[in-house]
This record gives structure tokens, C-alpha cells and sequence, in this order.
């Protein structure tokens, strides 16, 4: 695997040797086995920094590098505030889930310095195109959780109206809800809306076809879209390192011309401040990036994994230490901004969520058979129809 010095060492290399063949006659093209090839100019300034950017320390002190992030005391409790909402409802979802309420669910546990980071960082009017594990930022958009978890027990696809908060329904399919986030972009452009997309995907997705193909399309057509890439260390179970020859995922950008970051997912400022700037560039000039969020999630990929087959106990407790929530809670203390009674009433604000959360989704009734068929073509093809009538006159027999 290369390191960023010797892939900038490269780089200088190459368009050096390219400078010096077209100076010797060989026109815009470098001479290689027996062929002209065109050579693209090369961008250094592309590549991202070699360590992820962090401000804060896991033991809640500060870097001296930190900028100015123009953030008030009350918007930093805000952003804990956030992360523990997160938690609280994420592991209510993962309650119900084991009482038979929903079929499945993947968990945030861990990442939601990376997601809140990222929310605070977006305009009101931004779009989110997520997958199914971007609940923090869900909940910054306003979407209600409960129709979230109403999806997952098998109701209505996600039972709110995307336009209402800017946020597209949760995509399951790996990787290929980034294309619907470049074409929204794209056509915003067009219409010179003034909104930024971002495209929320794992590090697992950066192996899929269509994750390459959004980047290079975002790229061409000057698509105002930040790839966030939560790179959570499994893809399943399947480690990074078995994703990937480049020194990060952020290394990936500069194959499409567009600038990539690296950030410590678990440190919400830098996670925030990274987003800010990204999400600048591409709302003033259209130009998309990507970043690379380093992180670790504490529970298996979802309910249906057991995560002891890769990885060891040792392994997710020293990632405890890295929390996010408390890393910020430690920060916080320190500046008299965050006191035991705050913490007493943020934790129950979200518990007394939680239950009312808890309430709506038990006591939803199931939705009628006959709308799995309702809403699938506008005119029903006559397989469909008798597939329908099939299945109701077994339920009817059965007296169900």
C-alpha cells in the first residue's frame, strides 16, 4: 500500500515525465508501449491529508490546530443533546426488535459523532440520500422516528413524505441510492436551486459498481453532492483492509478530480467543520468531494449478525474509550457548559421519547394484506390481480 507521500511523489514523477515527452515532439500524449495516450494534468492538492482530521482528543482536550468553528456553548450542548437522542432511540429500535416488533435493524451505536457532525453542517433545504443506518441524521432532518421503525416492522415504506424533510427514503440496496443523490443534484443545479446532496454511504459500498459510477458522474457534470462515507471498519465482516489497496477510501477522489477529506469520525467538531467546508465548496462552485469518516460501530452490522466471528471483545473495547458522546461530555465538563442536572435532563427527554416512540410503534396495527398489491403499477398487470385474489381467498378460508 502506497503512502500519501509516495503517491505525491509519484504524481510529480509522472507529470514531470509527461511535461518532458510532449517538449520532445510527442504532442499532448506520452508514448507507452507503442501507443499515445492521452495524460490528464495531475492535481497534488487533491489528495487528503495522510491521518484523519481530529480536534478533539478522546480525552475531551483540544488540539492547538483547531480554526475557530464560530460555534456557541449552547450549540455544543445542542450537538450532545443530538448524539444522545440518537442513542437513546437506537437502542429502543434494537429493544423492540428483540420483542418482535420489527424484523430487523442496523445499529448507529458508535457513529453518531460522524452523523451529527455532518447534520449541524447542513442548510435547512439540504437533501440526504441515506442508508439504513443514518438515523442520527434522520433525526436532525425531523423525521419522525417512529415512522422509521414503522417501515422496519413491515409497514409503508418509511410512512413520510421525503419532500416535507429533505431526506430520501432509507435504501437497503448497497451503493445505489448515490446515483438518485447526483441526478436530484444535478437537476437542483438546472433549476439553480441553491441546495448541497449528500450521499451517505459505508465503506462496504465503496466496492460497489455504483458508488464509482456516481462519483464519476457527480464529477462531470459538476453535481453539488458530499459522499460521506462512514467507514465503520466492517463491511458485514468483511475489514477495510480487504476493501481497498489505497492508503484511505478519501484517496479515492483524486481518480475523479474531486477533493477528498479525511476526518475522526468520533470527533463531532472535526466531523462538523470537514462537512462545513466541503459543503461550501460544492454550493459555490457545484464541485462534489468526498469524505472519509473514521469510526467503529459497537453492535453487529444488525440484529441478524453475530459479529463474535470477526472480531474479538478486545477489539470494540478499545474503541469505548473513543466514544463520541463521551468525548464531547468530557470537553463540556471541563468548560462548566455540561453539569450532572443537564445531563439528568437531556437523558430523560430522551427516554420520555423513547417511551412515547415505544408507544406508537406497538400499538400500530398492520396494515391490510391488499395494499402490498395496491400500489405497485397504476394499471395492475392480470398476474398481479390473481396473485392478489389468490392470497385473500387463503386468508379468508383460514378465517384470519
Amino acid at each position: 500500500m502506497l503512502t500519501t507521500d509516495q503517491i505525491r511523489s509519484q504524481v510529480a514523477y509522472w507529470s514531470k515525465y509527461a511535461t518532458d515527452t510532449q517538449s520532445r515532439g510527442h504532442g499532448d500524449g506520452v508514448i507507452l508501449c507503442g501507443r499515445r495516450r492521452r495524460t490528464a494534468s495531475l492535481s497534488i492538492s487533491l489528495l487528503p491529508p495522510e491521518s484523519p482530521v481530529q480536534y478533539l482528543r478522546p480525552d475531551g482536550t483540544l488540539h492547538d490546530n483547531m480554526p475557530n468553528l464560530g460555534l456557541s456553548s449552547e450549540e455544543l450542548v445542542d450537538m450532545y443533546r443530538s448524539m444522545v437522542r440518537t442513542r437513546t432511540l437506537d437502542t429502543l429500535a434494537i429493544s423492540l426488535q428483540r420483542q418482535g416488533q420489527l424484523g430487523v435493524w442496523a445499529s448507529v451505536r458508535g457513529q453518531e459523532g460522524a452523523q451529527i457532525g455532518c447534520a449541524f453542517a447542513m442548510a435547512d433545504n439540504d437533501w440526504a440520500f441515506a442508508t439504513y443506518r443514518e438515523h442520527g441524521i434522520s433525526l436532525r432532518k425531523g423525521v419522525p422516528f417512529a415512522s422509521l421503525l414503522r417501515q422496519y416492522k413491515g409497514e409503508w415504506f418509511g410512512l413520510f413524505d421525503p419532500k416535507e424533510y429533505g431526506f430520501a427514503p432509507h435504501s437497503i440496496p448497497i451503493a445505489t441510492h448515490l446515483l438518485h443523490a447526483v441526478g436530484y443534484a444535478h437537476a437542483a443545479r438546472l433549476s439553480g436551486d441553491d441546495i448541497v446532496v449528500f450521499g451517505f454511504v459505508g465503506d462496504g459500498a465503496t466496492s460497489e459498481g455504483d458508488f464509482h459510477e456516481a462519483l464519476n458522474f457527480a464529477s462531470v457534470l459538476d453535481a453539488p453532492v458530499v459522499f460521506f462515507v462512514q467507514n465503520n471498519g466492517y463491511a458485514i465482516s468483511t475489514p477495510t483492509r480487504a476493501q481497498t489497496r489505497a492508503p484511505s477510501i478519501a484517496h479515492k477522489a483524486i481518480g475523479y478530480g474531486m477533493q477528498g477529506y479525511q476526518v475522526d469520525g468520533n470527533d463531532v467538531l472535526a466531523s462538523y467543520n470537514i462537512t462545513r467546508v466541503a459543503a461550501a465548496e460544492a454550493r459555490a462552485t457545484g464541485r462534489p468531494s468526498l469524505i472519509e469518516a473514521h469510526t467503529y460501530r459497537m453492535q453487529p452490522h444488525t440484529t441478524a449478525d453475530d459479529d463474535t466471528r470477526y472480531r474479538t471483545d478486545a477489539e470494540a473495547e478499545a474503541w469505548v474509550e473513543k466514544d463520541p458522546i463521551l468525548r464531547l461530555e468530557r470537553l463540556l465538563r471541563s468548560t462548566g457548559d455540561l453539569t450532572d442536572d443537564l445531563i439528568e435532563a437531556i437523558n430523560q427527554a430522551a427516554n420520555e421519547e423513547s417511551l412515547s416512540v415505544r408507544a406508537e410503534v406497538t400499538g400500530a396495527q398492520a396494515p391490510a394484506v391488499a395494499e402490498a398489491f395496491s400500489h405497485v403499477y397504476l394499471n395492475p398487470p392480470a398476474h398481479l390481480l390473481d396473485q392478489r385474489d389468490a392470497v385473500l381467498a387463503e386468508i379468508e378460508e383460514a378465517g384470519l
